[in-house]
């Protein structure tokens, strides 16, 4: 879930056109869970092969890469290593809700309930190493490259574009702006018309940009502090002080500038505060990576995709002349650097 500041932030909204050309580190995990919630049954069942492997998340990375790329973006997927410690926490109590929403999801499908299925099914969405290591492998069969992070792949793709070798961090968390990226693009996995949460609503969700340096300024703080907003909002390593959501959080920092005063002029603590704010402000990250977009191996894609996995090979082979106009751009771009 990571941090929540969305509501006092400024965003833009984008379209992919508007990044051509650009190279954008994309929170691997972040967006193949999308891809598993997503692209269901109307019952939530999630597609799969004839072996009854699950497939929807390579559904997902496919022809969603292949429309960045068709629109001159080039896409690079960060995964997660090991996450920090005080992380495990969220990550068992995420666990034990997946596996309350599959029981629950079980029970709507013997009711017949369709709708409360699809919506618990969503919240079951378990992702494997299988699937990761799946994952990586359609991305070197399509000449994607990824990045192995050290620690949190969000950390390290705020890195990567904080260095300058990406121009933004692409994630549905905020915690990317907390790592220090430059610009957080939020929503590039999830374009289109979205049925909200238990409503009979539709909303249209787009692309949209949040960048740093004009919120802080925005806001009139400064990266340390937005991180110690973070830690009283809550985040993935500590639960935040209740009744205290963004608005207030900006208020109290604004009014005591650090945490500490806050605490003590509130007469709160929390636990572990100095190793939260170092996971944002000096996380673990890697300088071994290359980033390079190489040829599609077509052929070997195919057989991966509807040879091993069932795939229709009509639309991979759809898929893969998107990703050929990329390799026109690559080409010219090549050609255009001679003269």
């Amino acid at each position: 879930m990571g941090v929540d500041l969305g509501d006092i932030l400024i965003r833009h909204e984008i379209k992919f056109r508007e990044l051509k050309g650009r190279v954008i580190a994309i929170d691997a995990y972040n967006a193949l869970y999308q891809f598993l919630s997503i692209i269901r049954q109307p019952d939530g069942t999630p597609l799969m092969d004839s072996r009854g492997r699950i497939t929807s998340y390579l559904s997902g990375l496919l022809y969603r890469t292949a429309n960045y790329m068709e629109a001159g973006i080039k896409p690079v997927y960060v995964f997660d290593g090991r996450p920090p410690d005080l992380k495990m926490r969220t990550l068992d109590e995420r666990m034990r809700i997946r596996r309350m929403a599959q029981e629950e999801w079980e029970k709507a499908l013997e009711t017949g309930d369709e709708s409360l299925a699809r919506m618990k099914a969503q919240q079951a969405s378990f992702l494997t190493r299988d699937m990761v290591s799946e994952a990586k492998k359609l991305l070197d069969l399509m000449g994607v490259p990824w990045v192995q992070a050290p620690s949190e792949g969000e950390a390290q793709a705020a890195y990567m574009a904080a260095k300058g070798d990406a121009y933004a961090s692409a994630s549905q968390d905020y915690d990317s702006l907390l790592f220090g990226a430059p610009r957080l693009i939020r929503n590039m996995a999830i374009t289109g018309r979205r049925k909200l949460p238990r409503k009979h609503v539709y909303v249209e969700v787009k692309p949209e940009m949040i960048i740093l340096d004009e919120n802080l300024s925005s806001l009139g703080i400064s990266r340390e502090q937005l991180v110690d907003m973070g830690i009283l909002v809550g985040t993935d390593y500590n639960p935040g002080i209740k009744g205290i959501g963004p608005k207030t959080a900006l208020k109290l920092i604004k009014k005591y500038g650090t945490l500490e005063r806050v605490m003590q002029a509130r007469n709160i603590e929390i636990p572990y505060y100095q190793e939260i704010r170092g996971i944002f402000l000096s996380p673990p990250v890697t300088n071994d990576y290359s980033l390079v977009w190489k040829d599609v191996n077509e052929e070997s894609l195919i057989e991966f995709m509807c040879g091993e996995h069932d795939f229709s090979e009509t639309r991979v082979r759809s898929a893969l002349e998107k990703m050929r106009e990329f390799k026109k751009v690559r080409q010219q771009k090549s050609l255009d650097s001679w003269f």
